[in-house]
């Protein structure tokens, strides 16, 4: 499952550095994360940092993008293979 960043962000960009896959930018209003490149740190660590840090706990998961861990994990893996 890819995450997804709700309006209720309050751009205080502490999640876009800690994302190990380079997920999420600056949008238009708020941080959005790149569904294809969102892993939920699968690979990297036990949960998704974003989430973590976030001060507002705007980050659901995005249900238009429902993935198992099998799945997260193969793309971590394509992920990794290109750098």
């Amino acid at each position: 499952m890819a995450l997804m960043i709700t309006d209720e962000c309050i751009n205080c960009d502490v999640c876009e550095p800690e994302c190990p896959n380079n997920a999420i930018s600056q949008g238009e209003d708020i941080y959005v994360i790149d569904p294809n490149k969102c892993t939920e740190c699968v690979g990297h660590f036990d949960t998704p940092q974003c989430r973590e840090v976030c001060p507002v706990d705007c980050i659901p998961v995005n249900p238009d993008h429902v993935e198992t861990k099998e799945q997260l994990l193969v793309k971590y893996q394509k992920l990794s293979a290109g750098k």
